[in-house]
């Protein structure tokens, strides 16, 4: 993996995974860090790849490693509207959010599927672009720091466990629902 961005299976760590929890990936696109996490859950869990663009979600299972196969479930869905990721609520025992919440037009319509979906004291992994780097990341008024993004959460009723670096990039944050 290229030293420009994060590492999904080194900031999957953070979020302290354990063999058969259940996590969603919301906007998994490649799913990277889909394939971590079902790495660490194991056959006995469950990890929702959850994406809004159907030929990258068809591009995800193709390249399933078979091993992944049982665990990784592709999700076609909207995180950003009520019931848009077909999860039962209080489902999840934790959530990730990867290069996804610059992306995000209604924050508060993903913010409520996110604690609709989540169990009281689930986990969510929030690591977003630091900056633009010159067309790397992001246009630079796509941007979320990371004050704003923490904000976000900490003002919607999630927890603040930590902060980490999540990449040379990269900023990483740990909450916890309710």
């Amino acid at each position: 993996m290229s030293t420009h961005f994060s590492d999904p299976r080194e900031n999957v760590l953070q979020l302290g995974l354990h063999e058969g929890m259940k996590v969603g990936d919301f906007g998994a696109g490649s799913g990277h860090y889909a394939r971590a996490a079902a790495a660490i859950v194991g056959s006995s869990g469950k990890v929702y790849a959850i994406d809004v663009q159907e030929d990258v979600l068809k591009h995800l299972k193709l390249n399933l490693p078979e091993r992944y196969q049982g665990i990784v479930d592709t999700l076609w869905g909207d995180i950003e509207k009520p019931l848009g990721t077909h999860l039962r609520e209080a489902s999840l025992d934790a959530a990730i959010l990867a290069n996804t919440f610059f992306q995000i037009e209604n924050r508060f319509g993903f913010l409520n599927e996110l604690k609709r979906v989540l169990k009281p004291d689930g986990k969510l992994m929030l690591v977003d672009w630091a900056g633009s780097y010159g067309g790397m990341g992001p246009a630079s008024e796509r941007v979320v720091p990371e004050h704003e993004a923490e904000e976000f959460f900490i003002k919607g009723g999630l927890h603040k466990v930590k902060s980490f670096r999540a990449g040379p990039h990269h900023y990483g944050i740990i909450f916890t629902a309710p």
